[in-house]
């Protein structure tokens, strides 16, 4: 027998020796079987367990349950978004429950991002910023845009008026589009909403309409996360570039006892109004006009303390006597729970607000309910329902014929009482318009909408790392605007009664495969789906003209009834994916594609690609020692992408026929003409080759946390241009036999730095102090309109959008204004006079709590943005405006254009601010406005044992409790009086006041 050396058998034994040794570790693995729970017992699912020494890893599946092959007295560590994570020795055991706890800065750590998946906020390779609910209700606004205002770095929030229902404007990160909409695109629970402006058009009342998000009431939100950037919106393809606002509905929670929840507020406001002269009366270089025999809309007349009327000293009339104290109430009551497979919330809202100006209220009725059930093991569906009835009553605003044009111009010197003469005909002060207190009797604008928001969820879950989820959902409302004035032969008006019907269906499914995986120290997410979009809209118009009947407001008592209708139906589909692959928990890559095609488009166009790459890296994970102690979270992103903007609405491409109309002597009147109707081909050529907007986009931020939270920073850059844009008009030859026809050849470029900071600079038992401070600063500037066309109204080349173009001034080279000889300015030619963007915007709240009480207070500021004050420029010229109280001549500072000197020739008064060009009503829009206060009371908990309620507070706010505005002659700088639309923004006309609000507010749980 032959025997190897004993070098060789010693070299076998150890290569055994080692052999044995090394698989110890996998002969001693085990299989450990376990269950992941909530604090409340509920099954947490999509939790991620790790073998802290090895590179195994599982999720939990719907049930809770995970299966993991571990080391013997190893540990593992479980993480799920949302809640803290957890190490935990298994030791020897093989089935184990562990329990999470929610991260105490879980609105901070986790997201809902595109088509409402959630992911964690570490992750993600862009910038969003989250709302809780609570943030939202505590403003005590109804429109939640207003709710969002300041709080929200790179937003823009403008409200139009005062009035009740009002519509507000939201801007994320700039205008990029010339023509087409600029508002962010909403998302309730995954489904697109409509927040169109309604109730403007078709012969409605003059003023701002109503954006249709006021229909959702704020109590039902859970939270509201911004998606700002192209790569944070490119799931939503070719309506992304508008950014996204994600809404989050409340639910109910598993294995809970019904929980019931009321609240009601109670607030009283009062206008804010700009300040006036009361000293002088109606009349001209100071001769006084009574209003009656003798009509003025001057008040250059004699002083009030030297003025006597039938012997009599003069009494004074203050016009701001108009307006009345407002009163608004909100009752909500909601109850949420849950049984072991299902949970359920509902909740039903009444809102009811007469505001400062008499005929105008709004009033809304909101339901809500959802509903969640598990079926089996792999199946969860969800059914909501959100419905509300709204009501807006108002007055025309603006510079028409309704009450604040006459009003805010009346001279303190007139009676407006009575309404009406011994003859029964309207008294007023002027000519050719209505009396302020006739029209609160003879004029009315009435809204009534009707809104559904169903949707129908169905996740599967077939594996523990696969979802299948089918989405369906639709927006559905009517509105039915009557708008009626009375005759009033004294200024020509005939009388008449105005019917418009709108019919909006809009039908949205999402089908999504998710799918996540673990690869050692990859974790890799993907995400297929298929979205299909249906919009239906209708509108109907019926007007009569010439009322003969009193007080029978139906279009068949108009002598002339004209009528159009208009309807569109536009269907939209869409291909996505996006992969997110995280290794390590350090290094993040997200990539994602959208194909969408639209039916608006012609077959070569109609199909478009969109997507976006980002990255980002968590150099934290890196840091050891005093520096990881001090910097808890650290991380670095950058993305780049290109989204779009459906700016070409239905039926765009053709040429279409509209209502031909004739010339008379009367006037200009529509066809039908004895019983023929008339038609004629539209002067505007269709064009086949229109494209959508498309908006390419390149971002990089910085996101901080230290000393273990207490201070948290974010900040943002930011480059996107537009391309593409929608000009509509254009002029072509006329042989063509067309003047004009739409093009695709506007350029806007937006750059900008976005800042979020958050700190707690006192954490103690009883007292906490927490702050919040936002900052964006964009510059905007349109490259490209058309060849040959560099202005389009306000939207001019090589300027920012939405500039001021009139008259101006002459002045020196250094900036000085030319002086004439007689005193007066020298008027010049036209040119830009003011820009409408603010310089920079910014928002600090602060959040103090001491045992019970919890007191916060928000600051919301904007530097620069001019205003074209209409009220003003009216006020200037007919002597009503404060700035003309001091009467005494003026030398107006300025270069002589006769000597080339300072100017030293003084001007009368009157005739000085009855010169004024365009230029000097232009004002600065910088404001600094104490927005909100909060001081709450919650009841202990302890001191509720004997009673039937858990839960109980009490709270005191207040809104716009101080404006700053130093170069603002109005109250509130924060006006668009024609609405919500890209021409109206910076204008303010005789609208309704913003007002100072009072809250005290009751909840109650039980």
């Amino acid at each position: 027998m032959l025997y190897p050396p004993k070098s060789v058998a010693t070299r076998y034994f150890l290569a055994i020796c080692l052999f044995i040794f090394f698989s110890l570790p996998v002969l001693a693995q085990q299989q450990l079987q376990g269950k992941v729970v909530d604090s409340l017992g509920n099954p947490l699912s999509g939790v991620t367990i790790k073998d802290k020494s090895a590179n195994a890893s599982t999720i939990t599946d719907a049930n809770g349950t995970f299966t993991l092959p571990v080391r013997s007295n190893s540990t593992i560590i479980v993480s799920s978004v949302g809640y803290a994570d957890k190490e935990v020795f298994v030791g020897s055991q093989t089935n184990i429950v562990i329990t999470l706890s929610a991260s105490t800065a879980s609105l901070n750590e986790v997201v809902v991002t595109a088509l409402g998946v959630r992911r964690e906020k570490r992750n993600l390779t862009y910038s969003t910023q989250q709302l809780s609910g609570e943030e939202i209700t505590k403003t005590r606004e109804p429109n939640l845009v207003n709710a969002m205002a300041g709080k929200v770095a790179g937003v823009q929030i403008t409200s139009s008026s005062g009035t009740a229902g009002a519509s507000s404007r939201i801007v994320i990160r700039g205008n990029s589009s010339a023509t087409g909409d600029n508002q962010a695109l909403f998302v309730v629970d995954g489904v697109p909403i409509n927040n169109d402006e309604t109730g403007t058009g078709g012969g409605n009342a003059a003023g701002s309409g109503v954006n249709r998000v006021i229909d959702i009431d704020p109590s039902t939100i859970e939270s509201i996360n911004v998606l700002k950037g192209a790569a944070a919106t490119a799931l939503y393809g070719s309506s992304g570039a508008r950014g996204v606002v994600l809404i989050t509905t409340k639910s109910g929670a598993l294995d809970k006892k019904p929980v019931f929840t009321v609240s009601s507020d109670l607030s009283f406001e009062k206008p804010l109004l700009p300040e006036r002269q009361t000293t002088y009366a109606q009349g001209d270089r100071g001769v006084y006009i009574n209003g009656e025999d003798q009509k003025a809309s001057a008040s250059w007349g004699p002083r009030m303390d030297t003025l006597k009327i039938n012997g009599q000293p003069a009494k004074k009339y203050n016009p701001y006597d108009f307006f009345r104290t407002g009163v608004t109430s909100n009752s909500t009551i909601s109850v949420a729970g849950g049984s072991n497979n299902s949970s359920y919330f509902v909740s039903y809202s009444y809102y009811d607000q007469k505001s400062i100006m008499p005929g105008n209220d709004f009033i809304r009725h909101s339901f809500f309910a959802k509903y969640n059930t598990k079926m089996g093991k792999i199946v969860n569906t969800t059914f909501q329902l959100g419905y509300s009835n709204s009501k807006q009553g108002r007055l025309p605003e603006g510079a028409s014929n309704g009450p604040l044009f006459v009003l805010f111009g009346q001279p303190v010197s007139w009676n407006p009482y009575p309404v009406l003469d011994s003859n029964g005909n309207m008294r007023l002060y002027r000519y050719s318009r209505n009396a302020p207190l006739w029209t609160l009797d003879n004029m009315k604008n009435t809204g009534v909408v009707n809104r559904f928001l169903p949707v129908f969820t169905v996740n599967i879950t077939p594996a523990k790392w696969l979802t299948i989820t089918e989405r369906l959902g639709a927006d559905m409302y009517t509105e039915q605007n009557k708008y009626y004035e009375n005759p009033q032969p004294a200024i020509g008006l005939n009388g008449k009664v105005v019917d418009n019907n709108t019919t909006f269906r809009q039908f949205n499914n999402d089908v999504i495969i998710n799918a996540q995986q673990t690869f050692g120290r990859f974790n890799v997410n993907l995400l297929l789906g298929n979205n299909i979009l249906s919009t239906y809209y209708q509108g109907i118009n019926l007007t009569g003209n010439g009322l003969t009947i009193d007080e029978f407001y139906n279009t068949s008592a108009g002598g002339t009834i004209t009528s159009s209708e208009y309807h569109s139906l536009q269907r939209k589909v869409g291909f996505y994916a996006q992969a997110n692959i995280d290794y390590n928990r350090l290094l993040n890559l997200s990539l994602t594609g959208r194909y969408d095609g639209s039916s608006v488009l012609s077959k070569e166009n109609n199909f478009y690609p969109y997507g976006s790459a980002a990255a980002s890296f968590i150099f934290s994970e890196l840091l050891k020692g005093s520096i990881g102690h001090t910097l808890s979270f650290g991380k670095i992103r950058f993305s780049a992408a290109t989204v779009g903007n459906d700016a070409v609405g239905p039926y765009a491409l053709n040429t279409p026929y509209v209502q031909a109309g004739r010339n008379t002597n009367a006037g200009y009147f529509l066809y039908p003409f004895q019983g023929q109707p008339g038609f004629l081909l539209s002067s505007t050529l269709g064009n086949l080759d229109l494209k959508n907007e498309r908006l390419d986009e390149y971002e990089a931020g910085l996101e901080l946390r230290l000393f273990k939270d207490r201070i948290s920073f974010e900040g943002s850059y930011f480059y996107r241009k537009s391309h593409n844009g929608i000009i509509p008009g254009v002029s072509i030859s006329n042989a063509t036999g067309f003047s004009g026809t739409t093009v695709n050849t506007a350029s806007i470029e937006n750059k900008g730095v976005e800042v979020l900071l958050s700190a707690e600079p006192v954490r103690a038992k009883d007292f906490s102090w927490n702050l919040t401070f936002n900052f964006t600063k964009i510059n905007n500037k349109v490259l490209a309109l058309y060849p040959g066309i560099t202005q389009l109204g306000r939207i001019i080349v090589g300027q920012p959008y939405n500039v001021f173009y009139g008259t101006r001034y002459q002045r020196t080279a250094d900036g000085q204004l030319l002086i004439d000889a007689n005193g007066l300015p020298v008027v010049g030619d036209q040119g830009i006079v003011g820009n409408a963007t603010p310089d920079w915007l910014a928002g600090l709240e602060n959040t103090l709590r001491y045992k019970q009480f919890t007191l916060s207070f928000f600051f919301d500021m904007k530097q620069g943005g001019d205003i074209e004050n209409g009220v003003d420029s009216y006020g200037l010229f007919y002597g009503s405006s404060k700035q003309t109280e001091n009467r005494e001549p003026i030398v107006v500072p300025g270069i002589s254009e006769v000597d080339n000197k300072q100017n030293t020739v003084a001007v009368d008064a009157q005739a000085y601010w009855q010169s004024r060009q365009y230029e000097s009503i232009i004002q600065d829009g910088t404001y600094i406005k104490l927005r909100n206060v909060n001081l709450s009371y919650n009841v202990k908990p302890s001191a509720l044992n004997k009673t039937p309620f858990k839960a109980a507070s009490i709270t005191l706010s207040g809104r716009n409790l101080w404006i700053y505005s130093p170069h603002f002659t109005g109250a509130d700088p924060e006006v668009s009086s024609y609405g919500s639309g890209n021409a109206a923004q910076g204008i303010y006309a005789f609208s309704t006041p913003t007002a100072r609000s009072f809250f005290v507010s009751l909840k109650l749980s039980f």
